[in-house]
Parts: structure tokens; C-alpha cells; sequence
């Protein structure tokens, strides 16, 4: 297992949309664990493949020092909005307010393959959304509330 470097917001790779895993081995389960251990080191609270340079989509995302595995993840439900104060590893010392969804569901494999599905609210919702978009080459400071800066931390 090892640190990745994060590649920061000048980095051209952050725009790029990430590839669907399709062989479920060893490698994938290297990411996925170099990915925890990237993600543990830096304190954040998720990461995207992408941020690691890796234009596939997998993301890992910690919760209460619980860490959810999602490869290929898709949203398939949202309700409601929630805004509310955003960072990325990829803009150190930048922060915003972001609209996101309250709940979201998201199906996504795990690093086996199988099929799973996951519900997160508030916090989790946003990371999941948050990491998701970073797979199609989004940043949150794209989704920012109506009238907000981004921010110095």
C-alpha cells in the first residue's frame, strides 16, 4: 500500500471524465487501497481515482472512520437540497457553498464486482456527490450556490 500524490485544480487530468472498471483484480484492489491509505494520510473525507491521477471510476469515501468502496458508482436517486460549505483536496485552502441533494442513492460495484446499493444523507450525500463528479470531470467549485465565492479557508 502507498500514498498517491493528489493532483491538484491545474492539473488538466481533474477535467477529464474517468473510464468504467471493467476487470475486477488485483490492480483494481491496489488503487482501491493505495486510494484509503492517500485519502487516511491527507484527512479528508472521499477521493476519486482522478484525483490520483487514475481516469477510472473509483471512489472511496469515510465516514465515522468507515470506508465505502464504489466502483463504476452511479446516482440513481436524489430528493430534496441541502446547502452548505464544501473543500477538496485537489484546492487546498478553498472552500464554498454548494447546492446538493439531501439524500442520494447511488448503485456501484464493489472492488469483487457485485452490485450494491448505498443511501447517504447530509454529509455523505454531499461526498458522494462530490466524488461522483470528480469521475466526469467536475469540480464543486462548478456547483456553487447562487451568488457564492470561493473562499479562503
Amino acid at each position: 500500500m502507498a500514498i498517491r500524490n493528489i493532483k491538484q485544480v491545474d492539473d488538466p487530468i481533474l477535467k477529464k471524465k474517468s473510464r468504467p472498471i471493467t476487470e475486477f483484480d488485483e490492480k483494481l484492489g491496489v488503487l482501491i487501497d493505495d486510494m484509503k491509505d492517500t485519502l487516511i494520510k491527507s484527512n479528508g473525507c472521499g477521493l476519486a481515482a482522478v484525483q490520483v491521477g487514475v481516469l477510472r471510476r473509483v471512489i472511496v469515501v469515510e465516514m465515522h472512520k468507515n470506508y465505502v468502496e464504489l466502483v463504476n458508482p452511479e446516482i440513481i436517486y436524489t430528493e430534496g437540497e441541502q446547502i452548505d460549505v464544501e473543500g477538496c483536496l485537489s484546492l487546498p485552502g478553498w472552500c464554498g457553498k454548494t447546492v446538493r441533494p439531501a439524500l442520494v442513492r447511488v448503485r456501484a460495484q464493489n472492488r469483487e464486482g457485485k452490485w450494491c446499493l448505498y443511501e447517504g444523507t447530509e454529509l455523505m450525500a454531499r461526498c458522494f456527490c462530490h466524488e461522483i463528479d470528480h469521475l466526469d470531470g467536475i469540480l464543486f467549485s462548478q456547483r456553487l450556490a447562487p451568488g457564492e465565492k470561493l473562499e479562503r479557508r
